[in-house]
């Protein structure tokens, strides 16, 4: 079989694939940013006193883990829309990462918190810290630069799913590189820039995360440890 590759017409469409990645990239910087204060404050309910807070985070993180973020998302953007609840399809596909990606970070961070020995706490208690300021210095920093590098594959994978959102009408890359294969009809080297730009997309991100973490986590970067 003999195929010749034409990759000027597809190149040609670079504006829209241009546009496509900048909407896959605020899609995840707003799931990034939003599902991460999710995850975090789901994380803490996780881990609190009161019982119908921790089975009502349980029950989230259990309903969203076990289903498909395809479901989801077709259920914020066309199930509600049956019964009169219409949003933008940005805004459902926002939503839908955002509840997706809170309820995996809630359970890695959960993780993290876990490993915080209760001496820790009770000597920051001694030290007469606030309840606040034990949350945050003693628990949930330590917590967050434990499970960073876990945190960052999952939003990286997080990055990778918006092409479902493609499914819900998001103009993101998968979509727009879908419009551009059925206007050029040169399938192969469609999906072969595709792939590529998902790749630097990729890294570009885990190493936004590993600087981010060099910033953040100082005590790591002066004992040289990898995030």
């Amino acid at each position: 079989m003999k195929y010749e590759f034409d990759f000027a017409s597809v190149l040609a469409q670079w504006p829209l694939f241009l546009e496509g990645a900048w909407t896959t990239v605020q899609l995840s910087f707003l799931a990034t940013v939003l599902g991460f204060v999710l995850g975090a404050l789901c994380a803490v309910g996780r881990g609190s006193r009161y019982g119908w807070l921790r089975r009502l985070v349980g029950a989230y993180v259990e309903a969203i883990r076990n289903t498909p973020l395809l479901v989801q998302s077709y259920f914020l953007v066309f199930g509600l829309s049956s019964v009169g609840a219409t949003m933008p399809i940005m805004v459902g596909a926002v939503l839908a990462l955002v509840i997706n990606i809170g309820a995996y970070t809630c359970e890695i961070l959960r993780a993290g918190i876990e490993s915080i020995h209760g001496g820790q706490i009770e000597a920051a208690e001694c030290l007469g810290l606030s309840h606040v300021q034990i949350l945050w210095h003693v628990v949930l920093r330590p917590a967050v630069e434990r499970v960073w590098p876990a945190l960052t594959s999952q939003f990286v994978l997080m990055m990778l799913a918006t092409s479902i959102m493609s499914s819900v009408g998001a103009e993101e890359l998968l979509g727009v590189a879908t419009r551009i294969q059925s206007d050029t009809f040169r399938n192969f080297e469609v999906f072969l820039v595709l792939w590529g730009l998902y790749l630097a997309l990729s890294y570009l991100m885990r190493t936004g995360f590993w600087l981010l973490g060099l910033m953040v986590f100082t005590r790591r970067r002066k004992l040289g440890t990898q995030l």
